[in-house]
């Protein structure tokens, strides 16, 4: 069981990316799913989670600092979830993880969570 994050790079402020999380082995269609951030020497933290299809948790949530510029949503017949980031600030610069959780309810502590993948570095330029 295996989830790969893609999608990092260097971008300008202001400019956008687009994260993606693969899952292989299982297909998580009835976990939740969520985004965390580790900026280096600090802490991992909450970026955006989101339920699965169908469930009365699906709608997504988001941490203050991200809300209104970032948006994660999932492929559920590709066991995929994206990150989509806009205006992106130079503090948004961390190792981006996605991860799953075996949840019906919508989870924001990265301890809720089974199945992390590897991260992707995101370089925000000022």
């Amino acid at each position: 069981v295996q989830l790969q994050a893609s999608g990092g790079g260097l971008v300008q402020a202001g400019g956008s990316l687009r994260l993606s999380c693969a899952a292989s082995g299982r297909t998580f269609s009835g976990y939740v799913r969520g985004w965390f951030r580790q900026a280096a020497g600090k802490e991992r933290e909450f970026v955006a989670t989101i339920g699965a299809s169908g469930s009365t948790a699906y709608y997504p949530d988001y941490a203050p600092s991200v809300q209104g510029r970032f948006t994660i949503s999932r492929d559920s017949a590709k066991s995929a979830v994206y990150l989509q980031m806009n205006s992106l600030k130079p503090e948004d610069t961390a190792v981006y993880y996605c991860a799953a959780a075996n949840s019906r309810l919508l989870r924001l502590r990265a301890h809720d969570y089974g199945y992390w993948g590897q991260g992707t570095q995101v370089t925000v330029s000022s």
